[in-house]
């Protein structure tokens, strides 16, 4: 059943979905198995070990490739098993890759510590000028890799603009859209030639797994993928495809949720006296929200914001809180709430965290699928509770 004209929440429940051949059950089978049984001797029903492959990943990979609007897709153990197996499919010793500043740490620690030593070179840059692109592209360049809205900070990079640069330099563009998917966000429709998730976020929805995948509508690069992945043993596993192919179903729903949660939050945290600035695309005063529009389906559910008090009042916030979990991840029904400078981006040189916006006092959240109104109580009473409000009236008056 082709399930190209429907709609976004049919395509999430039904599309590149299929009945087992054995009984039909509604949900598709786990085959958590690491081998297959062959007919005869180099006869067996297109399956061997699951290293190389799965029918439960397979019915995963089928979804995600409907959501994407691809061929197919490939479906990784983690996110950062997917981004390394990209660069592993594309780069070899003495190549160049592009990548945003404001970017997943795991992403930078990839490069800085894995890749740079075995010869393959990333620059981290700016990537919302575009003339930073064109002035960073060599002759060796041969990835683009953006990711947008960038994390923690939520800045912006313009898919299309970028495409444009990329295509004339003969450079592949691939955009990590994890914090939008292909719900909010179609980075295909703007250009890009590669998707990546991790679908340890909005993708399953529930805290449950992690995982990662890759998309494109190359179909040579996507067997160059497989074969990186079979090599270097990166294949999602049974179980965890499994609990992906039931989150994806109320994606859409979740969504919308998400993001209507997160601008209450955002407006809230913007009129509090003891907040400095937000960071959040659905706001008016976002510096780029005029090109979230154009891009985006929503402003996502990610907010972040820095109080007055700086690094102390953070801390102090964040060990007060009593319904918001304090976690590194994001993407579930329930709200998290990271330290960037202590979690994910606590590799980093101070001084260029500093520099990307990244400050010790700098609050990242996850809106959650609680009722908003309960997630503002327990923000306001973490933060009243540091005297940050107080202090903030006193040097007002």
């Amino acid at each position: 059943m082709s399930t190209k004209s429907f709609r976004e929440a049919t395509i999430a429940i039904r599309g590149g979905r299929a009945l087992d051949s054995h009984a039909s059950s509604i949900l598709f089978p786990l085959y958590q198995t690491g081998n297959f049984v062959h007919d005869a001797v180099g006869v067996d029903k297109g399956y061997s070990y699951s290293r190389v492959s799965n029918p439960t990943v397979d019915a995963l990979e089928g979804s995600l490739a409907a959501l994407e609007g691809t061929p197919s897709a490939v479906s990784f153990r983690t996110g950062m098993a997917a981004i390394t197996t990209l660069c592993f499919s594309l780069l070899r010793s003495g190549d160049h890759a592009i990548l945003s500043d404001v970017i997943y740490g795991g992403t930078m620690r990839l490069f800085r510590e894995v890749l740079n030593p075995l010869g393959i070179h990333g620059d981290f840059i700016d990537t919302s000028n575009t003339v930073n692109i064109e002035a960073s592209i060599r002759p060796e360049t041969r990835l683009i890799l953006i990711e947008t809205p960038g994390n923690p900070t939520l800045k912006i990079t313009d898919i299309q603009a970028i495409s444009r640069i990329a295509r004339r330099h003969s450079i592949l563009l691939a955009v990590d859209n994890t914090f939008l998917t292909p719900i909010l966000q179609r980075p295909f429709e703007l250009g890009a030639d590669i998707s990546i998730l991790s679908t340890t976020k909005y993708i399953d929805g529930h805290n449950a797994t992690v995982g990662g995948s890759l998309a494109t509508h190359d179909e040579q690069l996507t067997e160059r993928l497989r074969l990186i992945r079979k090599t270097l043993g990166t294949i999602q596993a049974p179980f965890e495809a499994w609990l992906t192919l039931q989150g994806i179903k109320t994606l859409p729903m979740r969504l919308r949720l998400h993001c209507a949660g997160a601008l209450r939050i955002a407006k809230w945290l913007e009129i509090h006296p003891a907040v400095k600035y937000v960071f959040y695309p659905g706001l008016p005063s976002f510096p780029q929200q005029a090109l979230a529009a154009q891009q985006q389906r929503g402003g996502g559910g990610i907010v972040a914001f820095e109080l007055k008090g700086g690094a102390e009042a953070a801390r102090q916030t964040l060990n007060r809180l009593q319904l918001c979990s304090r976690a590194e991840s994001l993407g579930g029904v329930e709200t998290l709430v990271t330290h960037p400078s202590t979690t994910t981006h606590a590799d980093l040189d101070p001084d260029l965290r500093q520099a990307l916006g990244i400050s010790d006092g700098l609050i990242r959240i996850s809106v959650g699928l609680e009722d908003p109104e309960d997630l503002i109580a327990d923000l306001g009473q973490a933060i009243a509770a540091t005297g940050s409000h107080l202090r903030a009236r006193k040097d007002k008056l």
